[in-house]
């Protein structure tokens, strides 16, 4: 850092200024230990040494089976991961959001699908297990009848691609459809009345991203860049653990195809992994954003 050369390359310099960051709040946090507690959190860590643990992440949800039953469902595991995040002390900011139309004798309104930007040490290492699918059975508040009902959403958890390793994922630009319009939030409010939102396809393989959060156009079409990034990154790397599958042989997975968590809230209350088998009653704790034991159990697995 004391080098004068240094700034003369800014994509090295904020590099090595970001790793003293991370390494000095590292060793605050190693000099602040005073319980089991404490160790307990940091010990976790070791579980963690992938390439993009330490980083940020992308976290999407898409509403699924159920209609305006799924679509509440989605909307309040939002909730749960923004509370969750809130209690590591990572900062997050909703990126995008599509709603459903209201319904019920509240008028509730849904979410279609929702993509949220986590920031902060371990977010990548500490959410990319939410990642499937998961089902929710409950009294529906939209049946008059009070009927049980069963929900699904789709969790997808991305981690944000670091600058230099955007530039190994060529993208074309004459491979990219942009579109810029307006974003609608419920009750038909608008985030601003200008055209600032976009939404960015990547024609070679249909992948659509969308940002709204930012107030310039130029802030939201980056960020998008960054979702897509990182979803093209997903993709090669399923497409080589595909290759090393047909060499090493399919795993047997113990799970109902990509669901991993159940949330019963009729006629009994429990959540339960379904990898873990970690399972609570305390369904309000999990629901208000205590994911700290699943979490946990399959960071360990």
């Amino acid at each position: 850092m004391q080098n004068p050369n240094l700034w003369k390359d800014k994509e090295k310099a904020v590099k090595v200024t970001k790793e003293l960051s991370d390494l000095q709040q590292e060793v605050s946090e190693f000099e602040a230990i005073k319980t089991e507690e404490d160790l307990r959190k940091i010990e976790l860590r070791i579980f963690l040494p992938g390439e993009h643990d330490r980083g940020n992440a992308i976290l999407s949800i898409f509403s699924g089976a159920g209609g305006q039953d799924a679509q509440d469902w989605a909307t309040m595991l939002l909730r749960m991961y923004e509370r969750y995040c809130q209690r590591k002390g990572f900062q997050t900011q909703i990126l995008h959001q599509s709603f459903g139309e209201p319904g019920g004798p509240e008028g509730r309104i849904g979410t279609k699908s929702a993509i949220l930007e986590v920031k902060g040490n371990y977010a990548y290492g500490f959410l990319e297990k939410e990642t499937g699918v998961h089902r929710l059975v409950r009294i529906s508040p939209f049946s008059a009848k009070q009927l049980r009902h069963t929900s699904f959403a789709l969790v997808e958890v991305l981690p944000e691609i670091e600058e230099a390793k955007e530039k190994e994922i060529p993208i074309r630009p004459e491979d990219l459809k942009i579109e810029f319009y307006r974003a609608s939030g419920p009750g038909g409010q608008y985030v601003n009345k200008r055209e600032t939102s976009v939404r960015i396809t990547h024609l070679p393989t249909g992948i659509s991203v969308a940002c709204q959060s930012e107030r310039l156009q130029g802030d939201n079409r980056k960020k998008a860049m960054k979702i897509l990034t990182a979803k093209l990154y997903q993709l090669e790397k399923e497409k080589t653990e595909k290759e090393l599958k047909k060499i090493k042989g399919e795993k047997i997975s113990a799970s109902w195809g990509n669901q991993i968590r159940s949330y019963v809230l009729h006629p009994y209350k429990m959540v339960k992994d379904l990898r873990t088998n970690v399972e609570t009653s305390n369904t309000e704790e999990v629901l208000d954003g205590n994911l700290d034991k699943f979490v946990e159990a399959q960071i360990k697995l």
